[in-house]
């Protein structure tokens, strides 16, 4: 038996206005100083303000947020005892909003142990609103939660499904403008989502069609947006992309290159996308060359070459390398600008990492120690995968 959970989904260039319905007291927020300074707090609280709401405002969110910026969050809400909290940002913002408030709802859990199979008992003090500022994670549609454990240099993914927020406002206007950068690994990170979701070993019927829709966007919109911050129907297919992604993915789960880029980004502080979506290609030949894929499949439904599995993962290989060239994402971990020495140092710890994480299992070809540091050095030096 699986479930297909999936939060309120508002979507389009006025979701924020739904927020006018909203019924409660007081929202807390859990953001990152930008989005005090750019004035999307503001615009939000205009509408809680419409709706009645108070606000308070926790804005220390960092990239990769960690456990200890989690706890002081919790900390906060625990003492302006919100009805609603609401996590505004990119996905280290609506993961520590998801952890703290688990903490504020359970303030004896332990944010390092979550664990999926418990039941914390959630929504008895208030209840989650995700509203994503960038278009990659897919945070605001799925239970999932990545913090950091800095002091191990581990990423933790964590999670039950009661984290699934309630609304997600999938608002395209909030996305206008973003930095080709930030669009270029936000959206492989999208890719890299929808590509794992689709031939992990836990897809199912549900969770492929989100998956080839989102495959498909990325494809035609990722370039356009790259190229031209103001597109707004490019934009708007993105951030759509990011939340069907987040509902695949979320229902079914994610695989290799998730577990070596959440490594990646904990040892040599990576950005999330730039991470999984270097490794995509790289996980892409290792899994094809131990058979029983889907990859075809998926070049097929993006319309490439594909008159058997061997020709379609090429060409889908092929298209990803494409894509990355023509939105200048790096496609090798020394073009990152990482020295061979700080590497080839870390590299014991990388492997130790992805071997510990989760996703690595759903892979359909398992990655032993010995894989893990031929991938790792493959993806350094960028050469393909031959074994």
């Amino acid at each position: 038996m699986w479930i297909f959970s999936s939060p309120k989904v508002v979507f389009g260039d006025d979701a924020l206005e739904y927020l006018e319905n909203l019924r409660g007291e007081r929202a807390f927020f859990v953001t990152d100083a930008n989005m005090v300074a750019f004035g999307f707090v503001d615009r939000v609280q205009q509408h809680l303000a419409a709706a009645g709401l108070e606000s308070a405002v926790f804005a220390e969110v960092e990239p990769n947020p960690s456990l200890q910026t989690v706890r002081r969050a919790a900390q906060q809400m625990t003492g302006y005892q919100p009805d609603w909290i609401i996590g505004l940002g990119g996905g280290s913002a609506i993961d520590a909003a998801k952890a703290a408030w688990l903490l504020y709802e359970c303030p004896d859990a332990d944010p390092a142990a979550i664990n999926p199979m418990e039941d914390y008992g959630l929504r008895q003090k208030a209840r989650l609103i995700a509203i994503p500022t960038t278009s990659g994670t897919g945070s605001e549609a799925t239970w999932a939660t990545v913090l950091t454990d800095s002091e191990l240099q581990m990423k933790l993914a964590r999670g039950p499904p009661e984290l699934l927020p309630d609304l997600a406002s999938v608002d395209s206007t909030l996305v206008m403008g973003l930095p080709p950068r930030i669009t270029a690994d936000t959206g492989m990170d999208v890719l890299t989502h929808a590509i794992e979701a689709y031939t992990n070993t836990m897809r199912n019927d549900f969770s492929d069609g989100m998956a080839l829709k989102a495959v498909d966007l990325v494809f035609k919109h990722l370039p356009r947006a790259y190229a031209d911050g103001s597109d707004a129907e490019a934009r708007g297919h993105m951030h759509n992309a990011a939340a069907i992604a987040g509902l695949a993915f979320g229902n079914s789960m994610l695989g290799l290159a998730h577990a070596m880029g959440h490594s990646m980004g904990a040892v040599l502080h990576v950005p999330h996308g730039r991470s999984v979506g270097l490794f995509l290609p790289y996980v892409i030949e290792f899994t094809a060359n131990g058979g029983n894929t889907r990859y075809g499949d998926m070049a097929h439904h993006v319309r490439l070459p594909a008159e058997d599995e061997e020709t379609g993962t090429a060409a889908l290989v092929g298209a990803i390398r494409g894509l990355s060239a023509s939105i200048g994402f790096a496609t090798s971990i020394q073009a990152l600008g990482i020295e061979r020495a700080a590497f080839e140092e870390a590299l014991p710890k990388l492997v130790a990492n992805a071997e510990a994480d989760n996703q690595l299992f759903f892979n359909t070809r398992f990655a032993e120690s010995d894989d893990l540091a031929k991938l790792f050095m493959c993806a350094y030096e960028g050469r393909s995968v031959d074994w």
